[in-house]
């Protein structure tokens, strides 16, 4: 099994629309590297600010993640 690990960042505001903003950092072949963007991305302005905004999730290749269809309302 592949797995990629997938590092965003979301800011909370209640003067933005919808009172938040995610950013996709990134895609890593390693926890070790998405854990070192973070490092990096902590040092940026806005980020070094909201530093509790960042989140690594794990991710399988070649596997479908979303298995049920949807509906608009």
């Amino acid at each position: 099994m592949q797995e990629v690990y997938i590092l965003w960042h979301t800011h909370y505001d209640d003067r933005l629309e919808r009172g938040e903003d995610s950013k996709l950092i990134g895609v890593y072949t390693s926890i070790k590297n998405a854990e070192e963007a973070i490092r990096r991305s902590s040092m940026l302005d806005g980020f070094k600010d909201n530093l509790e905004g960042f989140e690594i999730s794990t991710y399988q290749l070649d596997f479908d993640h979303w298995t049920s269809g949807f509906i608009t309302e």
